[in-house]
């Protein structure tokens, strides 16, 4: 299977908390990337994990020759052109930075946006950095386009506070650009507060196409009304069975397992079936990211994507 995101990673800061350092990542068969990313190391504002630091934002890198992407030529080597970092804090304190590299060809049909009300007024978000692909009639669309709360992928995760996914995306009438997302094979998205900012709000939203899913399954977790459990709020499976049902009914505690981990510490986790403290209900899959949403330092969402 084809998918969008060819690279993903984490990257957390050092014991003196100065310096970004290797977390963990998927990168597929990119062996030699993977051996020369993990002895990187970024200060703040230093290469794209650093400056998603500096910037306190979510931050897309369309082209890495003559930028502040530090590898360069071990990316061109293996083909990856694009890179998306998203920084996770609580409060002001960073936590961890995770990191999607893209590869742009004709091949790849998909999109990752930031949305923010910074550009305009405190009312509405319009797009200030995005990955189209090959979707270029889409993106010139996107770029033209501002949503109020409550209004399309984007604006319902700002109202919400929290992740929105939606499923057949061309055919939701809450989604102002089903019309041209139908024309693009766009058919599914999830949009995700991704900042604890007080002076702007940052929605990432992910549009994946059939042919280049950027998952096989996508979950949306949060704590239920005791906050005593995480449960399955809303979830996309490319190949709807058994085990997409098995999460209807699924719980997970604090601390137990990849999600629980995530829900007692804050951080990110990328996790695959070599790993000890992977999940029992997802081992028929090979690996799994997932992202926390984090609001005044409290978690109100776990946003798992599973490859």
């Amino acid at each position: 299977m084809k998918t969008f995101i060819k690279v993903t990673e984490i990257w957390v800061p050092d014991k003196q908390r100065t310096h970004l350092e290797f977390g963990s990542g998927l990168y597929g068969g990119l062996v030699e990337f993977k051996a020369a990313s993990e002895q990187q190391q970024f200060a703040y504002n230093e290469g794209l994990p650093g400056k998603a630091w500096a910037e306190g934002r979510p931050l897309v890198l369309k082209e890495f020759e003559q930028s502040y992407f530090k590898r360069t030529a071990a990316a061109k080597a293996v083909g990856l052109t694009c890179g998306i970092a998203i920084p996770v804090f609580s409060g002001d304190f960073l936590l961890a930075v995770v990191v999607f590299l893209c590869a742009d060809d004709e091949h790849h049909a998909g999109a990752i946006e930031v949305w923010s009300n910074q550009r305009s007024s405190e009312q509405s978000l319009t797009v200030i950095d995005g990955y189209y692909g090959s979707l270029h009639h889409f993106e010139q669309i996107s770029r033209d386009i501002n949503v109020a709360k409550d209004q399309g992928l984007a604006g319902l995760a700002w109202a919400q506070g929290l992740p929105v996914l939606i499923d057949d995306i061309s055919k939701a009438d809450s989604f102002i650009r089903a019309d041209d997302a139908e024309q693009a094979g766009i058919t599914m998205g999830i949009g995700i507060p991704v900042s604890d900012s007080l002076s702007a709000s940052y929605i990432m939203t992910f549009l994946s196409a059939k042919a280049t899913p950027l998952a096989k399954r996508i979950q949306i977790w949060v704590p239920d009304l005791q906050g005593e459990q995480l449960i399955c709020l809303e979830g996309y499976s490319k190949n709807p069975n058994e085990l997409a049902q098995l999460f209807e009914t699924t719980t997970v505690t604090k601390g137990v397992g990849a999600l629980g981990r995530v829900w007692l510490t804050g951080m990110p986790v990328i996790t695959g079936d070599h790993e000890l403290d992977y999940n029992p209900e997802l081992i028929s899959l090979s690996s799994m990211l997932a992202i926390p949403v984090i609001e005044q330092g409290r978690l109100k969402a776990i946003v798992s994507f599973l490859f």
